[in-house]
């Protein structure tokens, strides 16, 4: 008897995992974003909502649970996303065991080719953000009580290298979602010469928009606009 492959572990299983936790993870990003831009405007306005994540569910859920869950569930859409891209690479080397002497390049895009690495970069970033502004291990103030002068102290312009490394992350990450945006809109039907166009367009306009809004916030403090 042959074993039957699980219809999750099948191609098309695997694209439609990545699909899902891709979408889970980019709601979270455009929130994320849109919570870090409360820093403008002010320290009570920011702290207040900084601490109001901390109440969601309540009575309902104690303390910091629906935090808790949220993460959970990131955690699971990350490594459901690896996976799936990981299966899905191997199987397409797999697929082409021969190597020609003369091959030409496959034509793609440079988000395309360093997806493998960006997303090393994007995990090594996740960590240490969670380690500076989650815990606070990492963070010259690392008060729980004060997330606005987390931040502020985070990207002072005497600690450059952070933000640098944050910038980096960003960007990195902004060729991951443009390749993977591009690739949503393109299995929604942008078949065409024209589509393709269209597709490409607006995945760019999405990932600068983000990365935008990510990249005000350090730069802000650097400069000393928010301060």
């Amino acid at each position: 008897m042959t074993k039957t492959r699980s219809p999750i572990r099948s191609n098309v299983g695997l694209k439609a995992v990545m699909a899902v936790t891709g979408i889970v993870l980019v709601l979270f990003l455009i929130a994320h974003m849109l919570g870090n831009l409360k820093v403008f405007t002010g320290e009570t306005s920011f702290d207040h909502y900084a601490h109001w994540l901390r109440d969601i569910g309540k009575p309902l859920l104690p303390g910091v649970w629906f935090l808790w869950i949220l993460r959970t569930v990131l955690v699971v859409a990350v490594v459901g996303h690896i996976w799936a891209a990981t299966l899905l690479a191997l199987r397409a080397r797999a697929a082409r065991p021969v190597k020609y002497a003369h091959r030409k390049k496959v034509r793609g895009s440079y988000a395309a080719r360093t997806m493998r690495w960006g997303g090393v970069i994007i995990l090594l970033f996740v960590i240490y953000h969670l380690l500076d502004l989650t815990t606070g291990t990492l963070n010259p103030v690392g008060d729980p009580s004060n997330p606005y002068g987390n931040v502020v102290a985070d990207f002072a312009p005497e600690r450059w290298y952070v933000t640098l490394f944050y910038t980096l992350a960003i960007v990195t990450l902004g060729f991951h979602l443009r390749h993977g945006a591009f690739s949503a809109f393109r299995s929604l039907g942008q078949q065409t010469p024209r589509g393709e166009r269209r597709a490409r367009n607006a995945a760019l306009v999405f990932a600068v928009a983000l990365c935008a809004g990510y990249l005000v916030v350090p730069f802000a403090v650097l400069t000393g606009l928010v301060s």
